[in-house]
């Protein structure tokens, strides 16, 4: 029989109490509670038992991955000579086989780069560069020859007016996956645990995998416990009417609207239909204002039920909120990109654009649902960061970016706490018959939502009667 855990003195909503856990179950919450059955206590010492946050959009495989890579933008590399330095000082640390993997890149660094810029800078080793966006590769010419890719033609290559490749693939991820040496999936324990210390009990894997075997090492990870997460998982159109492997959990079906590739009205109209055919909720990638007047415009076309989603509403203009609130769709958002990106948004975005990046207090005041996410790897992966950047909405520099959108600290934390499949819901709770997904703050409550500080070491987490102890709980 699994033994029950008590969590004794902890800050619940701003009252001392103890709190009891049998199985995956809250059982009790209560001033005082007797230790029954030979519990595991855990004393609180005063400290805040939180749910465990979830975080609504992220990317496990790539996060692993990039662990593994040399970050080649913002704010480490700001310029052409530091990314050759960056680049050939992860050339020297490879074995000779080996392929350099960089990520994080923007032309704010050295301009767009093609396969001669990388050529210059790495002529002799494979190079793979993503772009920040997640959305584009850029390869050297080793890397094109190694893999044979001239004899390759797919939409997804660019090619220049002479027919030969400029080594920038766009939305290229599985099939250039296929293609390139066998290393097996990367290691996800690492992320487990590093999502484990910040709360985070579960994730929402927002990649549009196409084939359900890209799906299989997130379902060995969990069963392993490399992940204790509770993982749901989105997949694209592909995979809307198929059972997701075992150990995870069907969310919306993912659907992209690309930047300057935009999808005929009809297609998207299809893709949406196909996600309700099957009883999900779409999630549409939506980061202009382009983009979201198309998703709206499909959503018209053939319905739109509770639940469906915009990814990222990297820029939601007031004209359209009410639109989003007929429709009853749900904003799923990265407020971490303020504080991170935000100097470089006040440089680069259209001034009509900037007090209507990445909102949440509009939208909550006119009753859309917004959650919260860190779309790791391409945001820093502890929400807590995020939660902090919804409230102060400043940039890097100190520059306040959309005050208007700034929301209190106790609603941003609230983000992170809702149902998986309710984003934007009502909060999650620490009460009797809640799921036992609680994490217990190392600091006051008070100071980790002020983001000063990153002692927000989690000590205690339980997911479905799985404890890690961190820091001495």
């Amino acid at each position: 029989m699994t033994r029950g855990l008590l969590f004794r003195q902890v800050d619940v909503d701003g009252e001392l109490v103890d709190v009891h856990v049998v199985g995956a179950t809250i059982d009790a919450v209560a001033p005082s509670l007797p230790g029954v059955g030979d519990p595991i206590v855990v004393d609180g010492h005063g400290r805040a038992l939180i749910p465990g946050l979830h975080d609504h959009h992220m990317h496990l495989l790539a996060t692993a991955a990039a662990r593994a890579s040399v970050r080649v933008g913002p704010p480490q590399v700001r310029d052409q000579r530091s990314l050759a330095a960056a680049l050939r000082r992860a050339d020297r640390a490879l074995a000779p086989e080996a392929w350099l993997r960089a990520i994080g890149y923007h032309e704010s660094v050295a301009g767009d780069l093609d396969r001669t810029a990388l050529d210059r800078l790495v002529p002799h080793r494979p190079v793979r560069l993503q772009h920040r966006s997640g959305a584009r590769w850029v390869l050297n010419s080793a890397a094109i020859d190694a893999i044979q890719l001239e004899k390759i033609h797919r939409p997804e290559l660019e090619r220049d007016p002479t027919g030969g490749l400029t080594g920038r693939l766009h939305r290229a991820d599985a099939w250039l996956r296929a293609l390139l040496p066998r290393q097996g999936p990367p290691d996800l324990a690492p992320i487990g645990r590093e999502l484990a210390r910040y709360g985070v009990t579960g994730v929402t894997d927002a990649t549009p995998y196409r084939d359900a075997d890209e799906l299989e090492p997130l379902a060995a990870a969990v069963a392993t416990g490399a992940l204790p997460q509770r993982v749901v998982a989105t997949g694209g159109p592909e995979l809307a009417g198929t059972q997701p492997p075992a150990g995870l959990e069907w969310g919306p079906v993912k659907i992209i609207i690309d930047d300057g590739g935009y999808p005929s009205l009809d297609s998207l109209g299809d893709q949406i239909a196909t996600a309700h055919r099957h009883d999900r909720n779409a999630a549409i990638h939506c980061v202009t204002r382009t983009a979201l007047v198309l998703a709206l415009a499909a959503w018209d076309a053939v319905g739109s039920r509770p639940g469906d989603r915009i990814e990222h509403g990297s820029v939601i203009p007031p004209e359209l909120r009410a639109d989003l609130a007929r429709r009853h769709l749900t904003v799923v958002t990265q407020p971490g990109f303020i504080a991170e990106r935000g100097d470089e948004y006040l440089r680069d975005v259209e001034p009509d654009d900037l007090p209507h990046l990445y909102p949440c207090r509009s939208l909550l005041d006119d009753g859309i649902p917004v959650a919260g996410s860190t779309d790791a790897p391409y945001s820093d992966a502890n929400p807590w960061r995020a939660i902090a950047a919804a409230t102060a909405r400043t940039t890097r520099s100190g520059a306040v970016l959309g005050a208007a959108e700034a929301i209190p600290p106790g609603r941003a934390l609230e983000l992170f706490t809702g149902d998986p499949h309710e984003p934007g819901g009502p909060p999650r709770r620490v009460a009797p018959g809640a799921p036992a997904d609680l994490c217990l703050l190392a600091v006051p409550l008070h100071e980790a939502l002020a983001g000063s500080t990153d002692a927000r070491a989690v000590c205690v987490t339980r997911r479905g009667g799985l404890i890690s102890a961190w820091g001495g709980a």
